[in-house]
């Protein structure tokens, strides 16, 4: 089974960085034509539940970092695509084509052929049940300061050097699994004491 499009179930577009990483700010689209698609899964050992969250596809041509390490809005940013999962099961594909928006730019079927790396992350989301009664989905802070690349639990690919080409007809695979450890914990010293506090509020 594949996913192509977003949580709702429409094609969705985005106009920055932080609209494909984070899905905000979208509007109704329509692809550009490209023959290339990206087919992105996590296996059954990662997660036998269904997980949602926010998939993302990262294309770089610096091979001195893993992609995920790359992607911002200055100017060495590296590509990057978007799309939103809700109850992905595992081996369930999410297929990244020139329907999916990107930054910096919009289309896959934009990226010049050549050979680059090309790494998949799955930026996982839990459920929240507001006192409002409003139910919302985001991605929890993990001691990471909210940066998906280092977040814990979040599942990734092992990057892959691949030659790219928009105008070829196929498939390029990518298995979600490899995950994000937890951070150590961190020891106390004579001048600094951690200590874990449970909110009664939340």
């Amino acid at each position: 089974m594949r996913k192509r499009c977003s949580s709702i179930r429409a094609r969705r577009c985005m106009c920055a960085s932080a609209a494909v990483l984070f899905g905000v700010l979208s509007v109704a689209c329509g692809g550009s034509e490209t023959k290339l698609e990206f087919a992105i899964s996590f296996p059954e050992e990662r997660s036998a539940e269904a997980l949602d969250g926010r998939v993302l596809l990262m294309i770089a041509k610096d091979s001195t970092r893993e992609p995920r390490f790359q992607i911002s809005s200055g100017p060495s940013g590296q590509q990057v695509f978007g799309i939103d999962v809700d109850g992905l099961e595992a081996g369930e594909e999410v297929v990244v084509d020139g329907t999916v928006f990107g930054f910096p730019r919009p289309s896959l079927a934009e990226v010049p052929a050549g050979e680059y790396w090309v790494q998949g992350l799955l930026n996982r989301y839990e459920t929240f049940h507001r006192s409002d009664g409003h139910v919302v989905k985001l991605p929890p802070d993990k001691g990471e300061g909210q940066k998906w690349a280092r977040k814990p639990g979040n599942l990734y690919s092992v990057p892959q050097k691949i030659r790219i080409d928009p105008s070829r007809r196929e498939v390029i695979r990518l298995s979600l699994d490899q995950e994000i450890p937890p951070f150590p914990e961190r020891e106390d010293t004579k001048y600094i004491k951690h200590v874990r506090i449970q909110s009664e509020l939340l």
